[in-house]
């Protein structure tokens, strides 16, 4: 790759304020609500990809913020107040992206989501139900619903699901259309001036005289005063010492589907694994996707891929209990790159004088990812009044 000329660097890459690594939901928003309360501010976002690959363009489009089970698994281990305030960033979040976006163009539908629960897990649907009362109560002060959990087992013969016992509905929760919500954010980031630059992977970041100077894997060398790294699963790569690790999630989504009995989002064994119903042109398809847990260590990772392990066990999912005794034709499949650590928690913070961080989704970005880019760009905004 030849070096910068004279006039790419005075055209392109002079005078950036702030430089955003990462075209995801965070780098986005980051870039468009820096816009927004500072126009006069050059910023630019630099993504290694065509598109803004990773997890952001192929999530499966939840707007949920946590189930009866998550919230109970995450209390054996954590506090209550840290459990519902990661709660309510999460409800926060979803309308803030809501309030950016608009509805219409999230492709928003409020049709709420499902926990499904299979007859060996009894006990554990018998203990969401000690806790509902509590956790409707404590989910009040968030989503102003009275009820935002509540047992729905009355759909259980129209969803036609196999070796399902009882359900949970979470009424506050919806889904969207992933792409036409990052096609939106792109659209808004151009609008307000954010400049982009498509297929320029990122090596390294230094802090240089109170600017940042991001290293790129062709040579060159772009200044900036400040730079946030917005990379998720992948940050570990410019910042060795980040407590997050990459988490590969594979999903498929079938052919249309004739009299789909059911609508919504859906969770299984404990969160393991999703389905949705997706709507294209009139006619409803499913989405499934998840897995993890059988492979942990194998599906650490960065790379993009698709195993027979567990394509197999989503298949026989699919076929076996979402749509049981019927032939499925499945059109694609694909995976994508999660950021997640031992804590939910995003890290969002300045690593050095110049260079800001955050990531570590854990798998809520269409959630969480508009408001940590919001409180990323103040902190950048706060960074640089610092320095002047």
């Amino acid at each position: 790759m030849p070096n910068l000329s004279f006039w790419e660097k005075e055209s392109f890459f002079k005078n950036i304020d702030i430089a955003v690594i990462g075209s995801g939901i965070v780098g986005l928003t980051t870039a468009i609500f820096l816009k927004k309360e500072n126009p006069a501010l050059q910023v630019a976002i630099l993504e290694k990809g065509s598109l803004p690959l990773g997890a952001s363009t192929r999530n499966a489009g939840f707007a949920c913020f946590g189930s009866m089970t998550e919230l109970l698994d995450d209390l054996e281990s954590r506090p209550e107040e840290e459990v519902f305030a990661l709660v309510r960033s999460r409800w926060e979040g979803l309308i803030n992206l809501r309030n950016l976006v608009g509805d219409e163009n999230l492709g928003y539908k409020p049709l709420g989501g499902f926990e499904i629960f299979r007859q060996e897990e009894e006990s554990l649907f018998e203990k969401c139900l000690t806790n509902m009362a509590r956790f409707n109560e404590m989910m009040a002060k968030i989503t102003k619903q009275p009820a935002t959990y509540v047992v729905a087992d009355q759909h259980l013969k129209q969803f036609g699901f196999k070796g399902i016992s009882h359900i949970i509905h979470n009424t506050a929760e919806g889904q969207i259309n992933t792409g036409a919500m990052m096609r939106s954010l792109l659209k808004i980031a151009r609008q307000l001036g954010v400049q982009f630059f498509f297929g320029i992977a990122v090596k390294a970041i230094e802090d240089a005289q109170n600017q940042s100077v991001v290293i790129t894997e062709n040579g060159w060398e772009i200044k900036a005063k400040r730079a946030l790294v917005a990379t998720n699963g992948f940050s570990k790569k410019l910042l060795p010492e980040l407590e997050i690790q990459p988490a590969r999630n594979q999903v498929l989504i079938t052919e249309p589907i004739d009299n789909l009995p059911f609508r919504g989002a859906f969770h299984y064994d404990r969160g393991y694994y999703y389905f949705r119903s997706v709507e294209t042109n009139g006619k409803f398809r499913i989405l499934l996707g998840g897995g993890r847990n059988l492979s942990p260590e194998a599906e650490r990772t960065e790379e993009f891929g698709l195993t027979d392990l567990i394509q197999n066990e989503l298949k026989s999912l699919l076929r076996n209990v979402i749509l049981p005794d019927q032939t499925i034709s499945i059109e694609s499949w694909w995976s994508g790159i999660l950021g997640v650590g031992e804590i939910k928690k995003p890290i969002l913070k300045m690593v050095s004088p110049s260079v800001g961080v955050a990531v570590r989704l854990g798998g809520m970005g269409v959630a969480i990812g508009s408001q940590i880019g919001k409180d990323a760009a103040r902190m950048l905004v706060t960074s640089l009044s610092k320095f002047h």
